[in-house]
């Protein structure tokens, strides 16, 4: 059975969330999970991109995470859902660190700042690592108005460090160099 995408329950300002309950659709917890979606969006286009089975696997792989992770900010009571989303650990944090310094391994030193660009789906990518950044500074103030748990924010600020990895490596692979940044000079 299909289901229609339209309710109009939202219609004057409000959406429901995840276990039940509505909040305006202004509210810290529906900007956290906002910006998570909108950062899923921007993989899909980087994936979209990118070349490299390998970088285009795990960025599927992040996706289906942010697709947990928004539906736990979206959630008033996480012990009611429970068994319907288990949430991302503290091993999702270690793979992503473990992702890091494989790539790290890889690609050449970082010997100056890095612009982004280079490979559409490295620039994708760092845009990508913007988004992660917002949804993450969201995230924070939500969490200043309601219990989450550390591995969220922790969660999201290892994905930032893994996004620009990502960039990189993707520029690496293709064979594109990374744009350098240069300091203007004074006229």
């Amino acid at each position: 059975m299909a289901f229609r995408i339209y309710t109009r329950t939202g219609d004057k300002g409000d959406t429901g969330l995840f276990g039940g309950g509505r909040v305006g659709k202004d509210d810290p917890r529906v900007e956290a999970y906002g910006a998570v979606d909108e950062l899923n969006a921007c993989l899909g286009v980087a994936e979209a991109a990118v070349d490299d089975p390998q970088v285009r696997a795990w960025i599927r792989r992040l996706q289906d995470e942010l697709f947990v992770l928004g539906a736990e900010l979206a959630t008033p009571d996480p012990e009611a859902v429970k068994k319907q989303i288990v949430p991302l650990g503290a091993d999702r944090i270690a793979w992503m660190e473990e992702v890091m310094d494989a790539i790290d391994a890889e690609v050449p030193p970082l010997r100056s700042f890095v612009l982004p660009g280079g490979h559409p789906g490295a620039a994708h990518l760092h845009l990508a690592r913007t988004i992660c950044r917002r949804a993450e500074r969201r995230t924070i103030a939500f969490a200043r108005h309601a219990h989450l748990r550390a591995e969220v924010v922790a969660y999201l600020n290892r994905l930032s460090d893994l996004l620009f990895m990502l960039a990189r490596l993707v520029n690496h692979r293709a064979g594109v160099e990374e744009p350098k940044w240069t300091a203007p000079t004074r006229s």
